[in-house]
């Protein structure tokens, strides 16, 4: 069984590129070619959903010539990437604090957003300046706000309720994570879809993310199509 939505950690890409004794930004730029491979690779296999943790809200503390080269090389992806992006019918959505992203950045890339918005065959997310708590906190927020307007009664506060005020609310009935790929061998989620993945599989493979290739991401599905999903039950 193929996984409707998998979510990937794009880890390695310092390491990486320390290994080669190269700068850590020359890891992203590796990284960033990675990506037009597997968007790809996810739409044939019948995968309906991709999420791409590409940088989150503690990402910020890096060094601002990092910063400044992460921004550039969204950029360059969407200008290289939207018009194969449209005739393949990809919708694209971004989810995070969308407010902290460089003006220039976040300009193209709601432009981008925008042109795409006409598609449901596949949706392809990337979480920018991202944090699983900090949307958690964003949603409470917003609930407790329209309790106050009364849009919103406490006593009707449930799970459902809670997924339309989460950020990947713009996927619907996508929103759970089948599937959560972390790359470099690192055993952690590093606040990432916490909510969203609660009864998602894991897979970690040892692989840098910059050379974590089509065949790679091929063999972390055929794990997932070993593991035996009972989501709480139990199997007959």
């Amino acid at each position: 069984m193929i996984p409707q939505h998998v979510a990937i950690i794009m880890d390695g890409n310092g390491r990486w590129a320390k290994m080669r004794g190269r700068p850590r930004f020359f890891g992203h730029i590796r990284g960033s070619a990675q990506v037009r491979e597997i968007v790809r690779e996810a739409k044939r296999q019948g995968i309906k959903a991709l999420t791409l943790y590409a940088f989150s809200t503690e990402n910020w503390k890096r060094p601002e010539d990092e910063l400044t080269v992460i921004w550039k090389l969204l950029r360059k992806y969407i200008r290289r990437e939207v018009k194969e992006l449209d005739q393949n019918k990809v919708k694209l959505h971004v989810i995070g604090e969308i407010g902290r992203i460089p003006e220039g950045a976040r300009a193209e890339l709601l432009q981008a957003v925008e042109k795409l918005s006409v598609h449901e065959e596949f949706h392809l997310t990337f979480a920018l300046s991202y944090g699983s708590r900090t949307e958690w906190v964003s949603a409470a927020k917003q609930m407790a706000e329209d309790c106050k307007l009364g849009k919103l009664q406490p006593q009707d506060i449930s799970e459902s309720v809670i997924d339309q005020y989460l950020w990947t609310s713009c996927l619907g009935r996508l929103s759970d994570v089948d599937l959560v790929i972390r790359t470099s061998g690192e055993l952690r989620m590093s606040n990432f879809l916490l909510w969203q993945a609660c009864y998602a599989e894991f897979d970690f493979p040892q692989t840098l993310w910059p050379d974590y290739t089509v065949e790679e991401f091929r063999k972390s599905l055929e794990r997932y199509q070993t593991r035996e999903r009972r989501l709480g039950g139990l199997t007959k």
